[in-house]
């Protein structure tokens, strides 16, 4: 069966987003929402996964995470499954909950933007969604981390890791006042959201420099398998046909140059000037 290449490596950060079956409903109310963040706990502890942000939707989730050991495959697989098993417990039905295999976007964290990118994203969809009108802040949407990032962090989990949004937000101290100053900036980003502005985090498979993509395109190159589809898979064949060009177009410049640079009475015997001087008159390719 054909399936997305998954990327592992040791502090790899991924936007992980998985919908409910047929879009239905993945949670049914409040219990069901702290049974999962309660079994994402549980996921991080066994995984060691640091959470940089989250959000609970009606019918999927984001989540944005850190793997210090590469396991997101196992650890996801975990998540989803027990999950699963908790919901169809509780609410006494079978079958499968998520709609297939989740999304990822794995994201450079270079301190270069991209993790404020795709944490912002996170938060903001609330609003987005239209769960909370105008007027309300983004805080008073309970299911999600942003009201945690906010609040003290002697009443955050271990488990949500919120410096490094801070370092790309500029703030230098998680004080009263750097997390004033980071509420400031996201509803700022609020008002001022675009459409398309973050069009590279829903539909792409890779958010940084070009660096950092030539480097995945290279891993996944070494990896790729007749099972696997997706749009990275697409670059790195492209990546590789022009490498492939870049080297053959190098190689006939070198043989170009070496041609031009032979003496003009290269390969002829005794200096003379005839057509045929220096040739063997028994080399079949003389006429005779």
């Amino acid at each position: 069966m054909a399936r997305q290449l998954r990327i592992e490596y040791p502090g790899a950060i991924y936007h992980l987003m998985n919908r409910g079956d047929r879009r239905e409903p993945i949670f049914r109310d409040d219990l069901d929402r702290e049974r999962f963040v309660q079994t994402l706990e549980e996921a991080c502890d066994k995984a060691a996964w640091q959470v940089h942000a989250y959000v609970l939707m009606p019918n999927h989730f984001h989540l944005v995470l850190e793997t210090p050991q590469p396991n997101l495959v196992a650890g996801m697989k975990w998540l989803l499954g027990t999950y699963t098993n908790r919901f169809n417990r509780r609410h006494r039905v079978c079958g499968h909950l998520f709609a297939g295999r989740y999304k990822s976007l794995i994201v450079d964290g270079s301190a270069s933007g991209y993790l404020k990118t795709v944490c912002d994203y996170v938060h903001l969809n609330p609003s987005r969604a239209k769960l909370l009108t105008p007027d309300q802040p983004l805080k008073h949407y309970r299911w999600s981390s942003w009201p945690t990032y906010l609040g003290s962090p002697s009443r955050r989990p271990g488990w949500l890791r919120v410096d490094r949004l801070l370092g790309e937000y500029r703030i230098p101290k998680d004080s009263t006042a750097g997390r004033q100053q980071l509420e400031r900036a996201l509803e700022t980003r609020r008002e001022a959201e675009k459409d398309g502005e973050f069009r590279a985090v829903r539909r792409g498979w890779c958010l940084g420099e070009p660096t950092f993509r030539q480097e995945l395109l290279a891993q996944v190159s070494e990896r790729l398998g007749a099972e696997h589809y997706g749009q990275e898979r697409a670059e790195s064949e492209l990546a590789k046909a022009e490498r492939i060009i870049a080297e053959e177009a190098r190689h006939r410049k070198g043989a170009s140059e070496d041609w031009q640079a032979r003496p003009k009475g290269g390969g002829r015997e005794g200096g003379s000037g005839g057509p045929t001087a220096g040739r063997n008159h028994d080399d079949p390719g003389v006429d005779r």
